[in-house]
């Protein structure tokens, strides 16, 4: 046993401060790379790496590092400031109860939680199954054809779903019809999307259309709410079929409880359908994050936005899953994409599956009906206690008519301890799977309507949906929903699905661009605190003071962090935010009469997000190429202002740039486009390269997005939840997104986002301090220059800095052996998972590379453990190379090995079973085995299956 090393315990404290726990190198550790590197210490080597004049002028006024205790102390004050009420707002946020084997076992486990998006499918199968578990689960209640992994909340997947259909008409119509009892956060966000793209918003009642409509001839579609906001249900046949017969698509809002007892929108015609699967199991958090759902019928899925898991084959014909139709995404496909999404929901998606499986279909049909029941029961005592019931048929969700008392009634339910909704002259109460007779009797009390609403055993079939919306079809009969009912079995298969994935709980994931950082358990833990979880996104302010305290406060920090004078948490991913800080750089030119200022230059590097996010905020996307040197090409930069000058407006870099270097540029960058009348953007990805080191706005940044998914330690819950806040300089302060309750150009369905994982983001800051944070910057950088100097002899560094170093990410160039002896990128990244690693990012930002980012939060031994698995395949290579091992049958063309192919009872490669499994320079403790070969991509598009397949389903495609 290794003696204790005593540099992670400072005298000073009776425990390690946390940036000792957070950052993987200790003194020794990091003497041992300055000598490799060459340096005597970390300030000469930074000299060497970031550009003098860009050094900040000024420190991060940020207080003081607390310890783990302190830090839960001062959150848990926070927390208790808020009150916890009985809410029966609505408005698509429900009050649920979280099964605690999904909570501790999803939520809390990182297996789950610290995954990356299922890009490399062989170490993802887990959650590629259980992500595929929600997609069925969402295509079998709407009655769709195909469903995707989830989207970002149901008010932008319903623009998602407006666009969609947009696109679909090919720009021959521009008007969009919506339905006017839809969720008001929704049509705030509608409104936000069509705007800039020329879309025209015009609402409709749906009690004038349901018997017929005239479609206006420039219309290619319309939403529909069912159940609507105020609770209404209605047979939507009709209306869509009159939409269908103008050429229009209709899209429908909906709610997956009320689905297993209601007529499914795929029955009534309709050609897309959304919301969120947020009372599937998941808190409220104040907004967020929760997973929307959205489904469409098969002549729009290869148009379908977001991820979408389908079913393929490896390469020795096992069922295995991928994500499928990769070409219609944002990194391919850029400005011309489906959307702009990278990040979804996966985590929460993962969560009300889980919920599915648990609960089964007759599970949920049971929590639906006494849903209704108790709806039914309070909406029947309201009546007989004189009051007037807008909708007859309803689900959840009881609209009572209140001209004259609207204020008195929403007060007396508060003071009993309800929050409900008020609307113009009247109230809406929402009932949901936590809510109980003894609750209804209360408010019953509260509003004055006396206790008798709620009756024995006769009340227990009160229906008020009518036979023709009643659901008569079954749903989720593959037997995945039937097989885990009791927690010995859930328990076991949660555990076997993690248990074929790799995440950072087994090791480092070095992809490049990614940020794979610790996600520590302390600043996990306030998540699900009751006081942080089961707060309604619209209760009133006084119930959330302990949040707002937390956001100003983390809204500061970030502000301090970055150098700008605003920050808005409000977007909740990174493309969000994208989309936001473009939209305030719109707005800005339009306050200043310029809003003839459309033009968007961006480098040719860019990730595909940048133009993806300047199409929707309707600027046209110029490309700025870059040099040899993977720098923005100065010369062709100026022809570009030069040509656009008058129309510029905005240049979207990323700093460091996308290829791993600190761009000496980049003042110039900024002062060309400023000149020109322009706004700079600077991509935050690659902020950790920055904090403590650089300020934005000093080196002239106007706006940025800050992932606090990737620098802020926000987990990346194997495709989401993220968190893209933005921070703008002080002239784009005014134009920072609004409340979707009133404000301007909201950009999420809740007025802070995904706040429930803010504390996240609260206690990673305050535990580091400013000097923690400085010094977790200046590791990233130490440690990717550490990895660039051990692999540079095999595998050619493809850019560095003018002084020959790399910011916190290096790329390697593979090219050279593809064009000699046929071993590709992808190759070498397969091989890595049978040495235990997931696969650096690769073809990203140049084709047939890897780019490698080891992060702050890695330990020595684990880059070393890294580098002598990259060095052993760099030997294998030269292996096939000389001609020991064929080029159509080696390690790596074969890779990866799984168990079984080790067990197959002939062998007939060139090279051992050893080599294959446990190769030289593999130092894994406990050996990973992938779960499947290599995945079959070509196969998976070709034969698209996007649900759960039953053996008939399968035999048939693999035919």
């Amino acid at each position: 046993m290794p003696p204790i090393n005593v540099t992670h315990r400072p005298d000073s404290t009776p425990q390690a401060a946390f940036a000792t726990r957070h950052i993987g190198l200790n003194d020794a550790d990091t003497k041992t790379i300055l000598q490799t590197l060459g340096t005597s210490s970390v300030d000469e080597f930074l000299d060497q790496v970031i550009p003098a004049s860009l050094l900040r002028k000024d420190d991060m006024t940020i207080d003081p590092a607390l310890s783990e205790a302190e830090a839960l102390d001062k959150l848990y004050a926070l927390a208790k400031q808020n009150q916890i009420k009985t809410s029966l707002i609505g408005m698509g946020y429900y009050d649920c109860h979280t099964p605690p084997v999904i909570q501790r076992n999803v939520l809390e486990n990182p297996a789950w939680y610290t995954a990356y998006t299922p890009y490399q499918p062989e170490i993802s199968q887990g959650r590629l199954e259980a992500i595929l578990n929600f997609q069925t689960m969402v295509t079998e209640l709407t009655g769709m054809a195909i469903a995707n992994g989830s989207l970002l909340d149901e008010a932008t997947a319903i623009a998602e779903g407006m666009a969609l259909a947009y696109r679909s008409n090919r720009g021959k119509a521009h008007r969009f019809l919506v339905d006017s009892d839809t969720h008001p956060q929704t049509l705030a966000i509608l409104k936000t999307r069509a705007e800039p793209i020329g879309i025209t918003l015009e609402t409709f009642d749906l009690a004038t259309i349901e018997k017929g409509f005239d479609v206006p001839e420039d219309c290619f579609g319309a939403l529909f709410s069912y159940p609507s906001s105020t609770g209404k249900i209605a047979d939507l046949t009709s209306p869509i079929a009159t939409l269908h017969a103008a050429g229009a698509l209709a899209v429908v809002a909906t709610d997956l409880l009320a689905l297993t007892i209601l007529k499914t929108p795929g029955k009534m015609g309709a050609d897309i359908v959304a919301g969120s699967a947020q009372r599937f199991g998941v808190p409220f958090g104040y907004g967020g994050p929760h997973a929307a759902f959205f489904a469409v019928t098969e002549k729009l899925q290869r148009s379908i936005p977001g991820r979408l898991v389908g079913v393929s084959q490896d390469a020795n014909g096992r069922q295995a899953y991928r994500l499928a139709l990769q070409t219609r995404e944002q990194h391919i496909r850029r400005e011309k994409a489906t959307s702009n999404i990278c990040t979804a929901q996966v985590l929460l998606a993962v969560m009300a599956g889980f919920y599915g499986l648990w609960h089964g279909p007759e599970g949920l049909i049971k929590i639906a009906q006494n849903t209704h029941r108790l709806a039914c029961h309070f909406a029947s005592a309201m009546q007989k206690a004189g009051r007037i019931i807008r909708h007859q048929a309803f689900f959840d969700t009881v609209t009572i008519e209140a001209a004259d008392d609207t204020d008195r009634l929403v007060k007396a339910a508060l003071d009993a301890g309800f929050n409900i909704r008020k609307l113009d002259r009247a109230i809406a109460v929402s009932f949901d799977e936590t809510s109980t007779d003894n609750a209804v009797a209360d408010i019953l009390v509260a509003l004055g309507a006396g206790v008798g609403g709620v009756g024995g055993d006769t009340d227990r079939t009160a229906n008020v949906i009518a036979d023709n919306l009643q659901r008569s079809d079954s749903f989720m009969q593959h037997p995945v929903f039937h097989a885990y009912r009791t927690e010995t079995e859930m328990l076991r298969y949660m555990r076997r699905l993690a248990d074929r994935d790799l995440a950072l709980d087994r090791c480092m994931i070095p992809l490049g661009s990614c940020t794979m950082k610790l996600n520590a358990t302390a600043e996990m833990m306030p998540v699900t605190w009751p006081e942080f979880a089961k707060i309604h996104p619209y209760v009133p302010a006084d119930q959330a003071i302990g949040y707002k305290q937390m956001i100003d406060e983390l809204e500061d920090m970030l502000a301090a962090c970055t150098g700008y004078a605003a920050v808005s948490l409000q977007p909740n991913a990174g493309s969000q935010g994208e989309f936001a800080g473009l939209l305030a750089i719109k707005r800005y030119h339009e306050s200043r009469d310029e809003g003839h200022r459309n033009i968007c230059l961006i480098p040719s590097s860019a990730h595909g997000t940048n133009p993806a996010s300047a199409a929707m905020a309707g600027m046209k996307v110029t490309v700025v190429k870059c040099d040899d040197d993977g720098n923005v090409d100065i010369n062709d930069l100026q022809t570009k202002i030069e040509t656009h000058r008058d129309t510029i407006a905005a240049i979207m870099v990323t700093y460091p740039s996308t290829h791993g270097v600190f761009e000496e540029s980049i003042t110039d960058i900024c002062s060309m486009v400023h000149d020109a009348g322009g706004q700079v953007y600077v991509d935050g990805a690659n902020l950790n390269a920055l904090v403590g080191h650089c300020s934005l706005p000093q080196f002239g940044a106007d706006v940025s997005h800050l992932n606090l998914h990737k620098t802020f330690c926000i987990p990346h819950g194997g495709g989401g939840p993220g968190v893209g806040p933005i921070g703008v300089a002080a002239h784009l302060a005014d134009f920072l997104p609004g409340s979707p309750l009133g404000g301007d150009n909201p950009v999420s369905a809740a007025p802070f986002g995904s706040a429930g994982i803010l504390p996240i983001t609260y206690a990673y800051i305050a535990m580091m301090g400013p000097d923690g944070l400085k010094k977790a910057t200046s590791t990233a950088i130490l440690s990717a220059n550490y990895i660039a100097t051990r692999l540079g002899n095999r595998f050619p560094v493809l850019y560095t800095g003018s002084k020959g170093r790399v910011a916190h990410e290096c790329i390697i160039d593979l090219r050279g052996f593809q064009d000699s002896v046929g071993i590709s990128n992808e190759d070498v990244a397969k091989r890595l998972i049978d040495f235990g690693f997931h696969a650096p990012t690769m073809s990203f930002p140049v084709a047939g590379t890897l780019m490698i980012e080891p992060t702050e939060s890695e330990s020595l031994a684990e880059i070393d453990r890294f580098c002598d698995a990259m060095l052993a395949i760099a030997d294998e290579i030269s292996m096939v190379a000389s001609g020991t091992w064929p080029a159509e049958d080696n390690p790596l063309v074969n890779a990866p090995h799984t168990g079984d192919d080790m067990l197959a009872d002939e062998w007939t490669h060139p090279y051992s079973r050893r080599q294959a499994g446990n190769p030289v320079g593999n130092h894994q403790e406990n050996k990973y085995w992938p779960p499947v070969g290599r995945v079959d991509n070509a196969f998976g598009d070709r034969n698209l299956i996007c649900s759960c397949p039953s053996p008939d389903e399968w035999d048939q495609a693999a035919e």
